[in-house]
């Protein structure tokens, strides 16, 4: 990592905030304390596009590295902005060996953290089961993390109010498989962790994807 592309990374962050208090300021931020020291995986189930701003935002001085979909960097000032954000080009379909590589060379480099969506039709059961692997071999806790909010952009133009609520990290033991019988109890593990954060947050919020 240079100098150059973190204080970039930074710069954009800190627009971001900016932007997003004038048009909308109402942004909280709850359990920030569970966030562990050190790198991290951070895991959420995906519901808006916005949502990866607001967690970098939400995570304050973690810097993240992130999967975007291939196709996006086929447009050079997609390309050149992503890069500037630290992220890295996934086919969706068929994600390969570098969904796994990339994320555990820059968790085991030891700074910057990674963030990961790996619900939703938008995902594979690849991807799906990545997150641990991707724990595994790094040795990295995953830190659950819900958003709750405005479904659509203007709901965040009406000012309506948002909510970020951190989990407590989860540690996988060092011993288990990823496999096929393993991955379904472990990805129930972080589905029930962020179903209890919706319920800790707003159970009477419902996301109905678009």
């Amino acid at each position: 990592m240079n100098w150059e592309e973190n204080m970039f990374y930074k710069f954009l962050r800190s627009t971001v905030r900016i932007i997003f208090w004038i048009i909308n300021g109402h942004l909280h931020i709850h359990n920030s304390n569970y966030i562990p020291e050190g790198n991290y995986i951070l895991a959420a189930p995906h519901r808006t596009w916005w949502e990866p701003f607001l967690f970098a935002i939400a995570a304050k001085n973690t810097e993240f590295v992130v999967i975007a979909k291939k196709e996006l960097f086929k447009n050079p000032i997609y390309r050149f902005l992503l890069k500037k954000c630290n992220a890295f080009p996934v086919d969706r379909a068929n994600p390969g060996p570098s969904a796994i590589k990339i994320p555990v060379k820059e968790l085991k480099a030891g700074q910057r953290s990674f963030m990961i969506f790996p619900s939703g039709t938008r995902h594979s059961d690849q991807l799906k089961s990545g997150v641990f692997i991707i724990a595994k071999l790094a040795n990295k806790p995953i830190v659950p993390v819900i958003y709750q909010g405005p479904l659509t952009f203007k709901g965040i133009l009406k000012r309506q109010n948002v909510e970020i609520r951190f989990g407590k990290p989860i540690y996988l033991d060092r011993k288990i498989k990823i496999n096929n019988e393993n991955t379904p109890i472990l990805y129930a593990k972080l589905e029930n962790a962020w179903q209890e954060l919706d319920n800790e947050q707003n159970p009477n919020f419902k996301y109905i994807p678009k």
